[in-house]
């Protein structure tokens, strides 16, 4: 015999996950604004005088900026950590492979600048801050996860291992990254261009096959 659950129950189910999408919808509305303004120069008064939302509003759906912040993090990080997935499932050869990851790659350098830069900077604020040092661990590890699948199919398409492990091809490729983003916002385009050719040297160390034949031609 089925047991009715106990309808007290499903309305708090139902208020949970209704408070929870609306979270998730203020996180994401503000999360350009988050963006723009950075983790040290914004309380959830200067988010709200730059959204639509009111401090309120704010206020009841989040305890504080950090709450706020991490939540909208943690949400663009849930689509970004599966953001090269197409290209590692389609890849047909390496360079076909490492082209169309580097196009990614370079493109969300520019179209999400604001969003990477809010990102470094919760990371870098982890170092002080260990409210939200998980949370950041956390991101860090599936993006982590992300660059080694990208790794691992570039170098079984080469018929080869990597040579090495997966946190430091991540440290590796997210450098590059990293360092390249800020000469973005330097309007750098020479460093941007450098960081191409950088990105290829690293590829060429990542798998034992290349990286043989570079350490003999040396």
């Amino acid at each position: 015999m089925t047991q009715t659950a106990d309808p007290r129950a499903r309305i708090e189910e139902r208020a949970r996950n209704k408070f929870e999408a609306k979270r998730t919808e203020l996180a994401e509305a503000t999360l350009h604004t988050l963006a723009e303004l950075g983790y040290a120069r914004t309380s959830l008064r200067e988010i709200a005088q730059n959204s639509e939302y009111s401090h309120g509003v704010l206020h009841y759906y989040f305890t504080d900026k950090l709450d706020l912040i991490t939540h909208a993090v943690r949400q663009y990080e849930a689509i970004c950590v599966t953001r090269y997935d197409e290209v590692v499932a389609s890849a047909v050869d390496a360079e076909h492979l490492f082209s169309d990851f580097s196009e990614k790659y370079f493109g969300t350098l520019v179209a999400d600048a604001g969003i990477h830069r809010l990102w470094y900077d919760l990371r870098n604020q982890a170092l002080f801050d260990g409210l939200f040092r998980t949370d950041v661990l956390d991101i860090e590890a599936r993006r982590e996860d992300m660059i080694w699948r990208v790794v691992v199919r570039y170098c079984d398409l080469l018929g080869t291992t990597p040579t090495m492990d997966r946190a430091s091809a991540y440290i590796l490729l997210d450098g590059i990254f990293q360092r390249a983003l800020l000469h973005h916002f330097a309007g750098n385009v020479d460093e941007i261009d450098a960081a191409r050719g950088q990105l290829r040297a690293a590829f060429a160390m990542l798998d034992s096959v290349t990286s043989s034949v570079s350490a003999a031609r040396s």
